[in-house]
C-alpha cells in the first residue's frame, strides 16, 4: 500500500534532503525510523530535494508498505523516535500510482533576511544589515512572471532536461525587522531561489538596474546573475496536490492556517 507522509524539518544539521553516502540527510533519518517501526525496508521518495542547511515547514514524501498502518499510533511513535529537528504531521493512504514528486503542481519557498543582528535566529535567517530598496526589488520580482527559462539561476552541471519553470508569484514583504521573499512555481531548478534572491539583493543595493535584470535572464548565463545567498535563510513552505485526494488538500490547508 502507498502512503503519503507530511513532515517538516530544521535543516541546520543535515546535508540536505537526499541520501548522502558520507553525510547525514533527512531522507536517511526518516528511512531508518520508518524501517525500524514497520519492520520492513522503507525508502521514502520526497517531493523534491533541498540543499544542505535548507529548512522545510511543509514537505511531502511517499513510501510503500505491506502494513495497514494505524496512523495516529504510527505518527506518535515516529515523532518519539525522530530527532527534535524533524516532525511528522500526517500519514495519508493514497492510490498506488500517487507520486510525491511528479504529482505536485506547485511549490512555495520563503527566504528570510534579518535586517539586524539577532542572536536567536542566526541559523534561521540570513543577517544582512545594508539598506535595501524593497520597492525596486519587488519591481524586479514581478518580472519573473514574464519569463519561463531560468537557466541563469540554475546550478551548473545539473542533470535537467529543461530550464523552464512557471513562476506564479514572487514578492518581498517586511515583517517587523525581517524581510521575507515569497516565490511560487510549478518546479524549481537547483539553487534557483537562492540565486534569484542574490540577484534581487543587487537590485536593492542599486548595483544593477531592472534592464540589467532582464538581460541577465535573457542571457541565460549563471555567471551574470548574483551570488547565491546562504542556505539557512531558505524554507520550503507549501506543496500543492489538488487532484490526489481530499485528505491531502485538507492537510495542506490546515498547515497553511497554522
Amino acid at each position: 500500500m502507498r502512503y503519503f507522509v507530511e513532515f517538516a524539518y530544521n535543516g541546520t544539521h543535515y546535508h540536505g534532503w537526499q541520501y548522502q553516502p558520507n553525510a547525514s540527510s533527512v531522507q536517511e533519518t526518516l528511512n531508518k525510523v520508518f524501517s525500524t517501526l514497520l519492520q520492513e525496508e522503507i525508502d521514502i521518495m520526497g517531493a523534491g530535494r533541498t540543499d544542505a542547511g535548507v529548512h522545510a515547514k511543509q514537505m511531502f514524501g511517499h513510501f510503500d508498505s505491506e502494513k495497514n498502518i494505524d496512523v495516529p499510533t504510527f505518527i506518535y511513535k515516529s515523532n518519539s523516535f525522530l530527532p527534535k529537528d524533524i516532525v511528522i504531521y500526517n500519514i495519508i493512504p493514497v492510490h498506488e500510482e500517487a507520486h510525491a514528486r511528479f504529482d505536485a503542481t506547485s511549490r512555495t519557498y520563503h527566504y528570510h533576511i534579518a535586517t539586524y543582528k539577532n542572536v536567536f535566529s542566526t541559523e534561521l535567517a540570513w543577517q544582512f544589515g545594508q539598506n535595501l530598496d524593497i520597492e525596486a526589488m519587488n519591481e524586479a520580482a514581478k518580472l519573473l512572471l514574464d519569463f519561463t527559462d531560468f537557466k541563469c539561476f540554475s546550478k551548473s552541471n545539473t542533470d535537467v532536461n529543461t530550464y523552464n519553470c512557471k513562476v506564479t508569484e514572487a514578492f518581498w514583504t517586511k515583517e517587523n525587522e525581517s524581510l521575507i521573499f515569497t516565490i511560487t512555481a510549478d518546479r524549481f531548478l537547483r539553487n534557483m531561489v537562492r540565486a534569484i534572491v542574490g540577484t534581487l539583493i543587487n537590485i536593492g543595493l542599486h548595483k544593477i538596474t531592472l534592464t540589467d535584470f532582464i538581460q541577465i535572464i535573457e542571457g541565460r548565463s549563471r555567471e551574470n546573475a548574483g551570488a547565491s545567498v546562504p542556505a539557512h535563510g531558505l524554507y520550503l513552505t507549501n506543496i500543492e496536490y489538488p487532484y490526489i485526494n481530499n485528505e491531502i488538500a485538507m492537510t495542506t490547508k490546515s498547515v497553511n492556517n497554522k
